[in-house]
């Protein structure tokens, strides 16, 4: 699998990267416009990301924004959302404007912070990335 891991936190970048290593290699962008450009530069190599886990809050681009970007970029590739890369947000917030808009945005699952190892794995397991 290849992951792209969105985080502006340094010690988040690192639960994560540890939570999925065993899983495939990952990336890092550390702000929403780092991330549309790091799935721009997969897509035109032909080696898309299969999971983006992306934080909201982040400076320069948040992630309810780099999300918009990133799917508009698949979609003018011809591809469908639901064949694109699963996004999986992780954010602190957990009010339902910002999950709504995640959702919204066509994000595949949404983790409230911190993120649990057990929650994650489900979540995995429900995209279809892992068994």
């Amino acid at each position: 699998m290849k992951i792209l891991i969105v985080e502006d936190d340094f010690t988040s970048r690192l639960l994560l990267q540890e939570l999925l290593k065993s899983f495939g290699s990952s990336h890092i962008a550390v702000n929403g416009k780092e991330a549309v450009e790091a799935v721009r530069i997969a897509l035109e190599a032909n080696a898309p990301y299969d999971l983006i886990c992306l934080d909201i809050m982040m400076p320069q681009m948040n992630g309810q924004e780099a999300l918009r970007q990133i799917r508009e970029q698949e979609e003018s590739r011809g591809i469908l959302s639901t064949f694109g890369a699963k996004v999986l947000m992780t954010s602190a917030l957990d009010d339902t404007k910002n999950v709504m808009d995640a959702f919204r945005s066509l994000c595949d699952a949404y983790m409230t912070k911190p993120i649990n190892k057990a929650k994650l794995l489900e979540k995995l397991r429900e995209l279809k990335l892992i068994s």
